[in-house]
């Protein structure tokens, strides 16, 4: 089974113009093209793999080059590809290069390449990279994508180049561009006096993710005996993520353990309603899944082992981790999703399926790029208790209304697929006029 949403072929192709003109316009890519070879590229990004979410940031931009930009030579430089991620990439992007990590390759993709482009992430995440890119090579680099909180001005280390300093004011201020993947975001940067000539809101890359593994997906479904469009799905979530139960070598923190321990009743009563909800009031079932490695168990605890048995009857709680290409072939079969979490709702809307986000203060300000799109009557702040009865009833109306749902996620598609053009159409107007 397969689920798509093409693109107009008419927008299709303004949207690689745009972006291919915009490129064209910065001096090292248009030089490469006046020498007649592909123009080379490294993606900065994939930053761990304990989260189908951090793992979607990279096939979401490497999607979105590939389109917009098909004749550029891409490299990835990755934090890692590890659990299997590096062939679930290389299958669906044969052409890229993925980078090993050595200070040769570095060196290579320095000498060769002429853009550096930093992924989508919760900040500036490669910061001394791309600080490192800037000091060694001068040739130009921008941002795409990302959550920020304070802009600092304190001088820091450049790696590798001793003596060499920068703040990150200066990296943001030098950089091409900066698409920031939140509103707040970008009136902080904008607050802070930063100058980068182009800060725009820019949809996070995981909204592009086309992965698929679609016989994983049907075996789990029909073993499960879920039907296509006949369930939900549901994600937990800690207020901070245990990695000390799943990453090597972090270290246990106390205070996060006591306030994941003092909030989690609290931050999955309201699913259980909801789940309670639309399984006595509608023939759906949900599917408890997880987006990192420590909700499998999470999910059980908070919410599958506390629920009446014949509401149980109509839940499947997933007990195994999976990868962003399983997932995403199941959340297309779905019926609409919801939950803690933020990029498995973001790839759900990016293929148009329904989807409600709850937050809270600890995940940043990422979660109202929802009210950016459209979806602000889908968002829930959990720190707000008068928003917390809203949860339930808003989980049953999307199960409720099928088509209306649907129509709703498409629109907010839509408008992530217009505020892509308007930013490619914003390239094609400045970067020449800069360079």
């Amino acid at each position: 089974m397969s689920i798509d949403f093409p693109l107009h072929p008419t927008r299709r192709q303004f949207l690689q113009n745009s972006f291919a003109v915009a490129l064209a316009g910065i001096p090292a890519i248009a030089a490469a093209q006046a020498q007649g070879r592909k123009p080379r590229i490294v993606l900065r990004s994939s930053w761990q793999t304990v989260n189908i979410g951090d793992i979607a940031h990279t096939p979401g931009v490497l999607a979105l080059l590939e389109k917009h930009l098909p004749d550029a030579e891409v490299r990835l430089w990755p934090s890692s590809v590890a659990d299997g991620v590096e062939a679930m990439l290389k299958a669906r992007f044969p052409n890229v290069v993925i980078m090993e990590r050595s200070q040769e390759a570095i060196k290579a993709a320095f000498e060769e390449c002429d853009f550096l482009l930093h992924g989508s992430g919760p900040s500036l995440v490669a910061y001394r990279d791309v600080a490192r890119w800037r000091a060694e090579t001068g040739k130009p680099y921008g941002i795409y994508g990302i959550t920020t909180g304070t802009v600092s001005d304190e001088p820091q280390n450049v790696l590798h180049n001793p003596g060499k300093q920068f703040t990150l004011r200066e990296l943001f201020n030098d950089a091409q561009f900066t698409f920031f993947r939140d509103t707040v975001s970008l009136q902080k940067v904008k607050d802070a006096g930063i100058t980068c000539p182009i800060m725009e809101f820019g949809p996070d890359g995981a909204f592009a993710v086309d992965l698929r593994n679609d016989a994983a997906a049907e075996t789990f479904l029909k073993t499960n005996a879920l039907e296509p469009g006949k369930f939900l799905c549901v994600i937990p979530r800690l207020r901070n993520t245990p990695y000390w139960l799943i990453k090597k070598g972090t270290v246990f923190n106390q205070e996060k353990h006591d306030r994941n321990e003092a909030m989690k009743e609290h931050d999955h009563a309201q699913l259980r309603a909801a789940i309670i909800a639309v399984t006595r009031e509608t023939d759906l079932k949900i599917l408890i899944c997880p987006e990192d490695q420590t909700q499998m168990a999470i999910g059980k605890e908070m919410l599958y082992q506390p629920l009446p048995d014949d509401v149980k009857k109509k839940v499947v709680l997933r007990e195994n981790y999976w990868l962003t290409d399983e997932a995403l072939s199941t959340y297309v079969r779905s019926a609409g999703l919801f939950g803690n979490e933020m990029h498995s709702p973001i790839m759900c809307i990016g293929n148009g399926i329904p989807a409600i986000v709850c937050r809270w203060e600890e995940q940043t300000s990422k979660g109202f790029m929802w009210r950016d799109i459209g979806l602000g009557d889908w968002l829930f702040t959990l720190d707000n208790e008068d928003e917390l009865p809203g949860i339930a009833p808003a989980v049953l109306a999307m199960a409720k209304d099928p088509e209306g749902s649907k129509a709703k996620a498409l629109k907010a598609r839509e408008v992530v697929l217009d505020r892509q053009q308007k930013t490619m159409a914003i390239l094609k107007q400045k970067l020449p006029a800069t360079a």
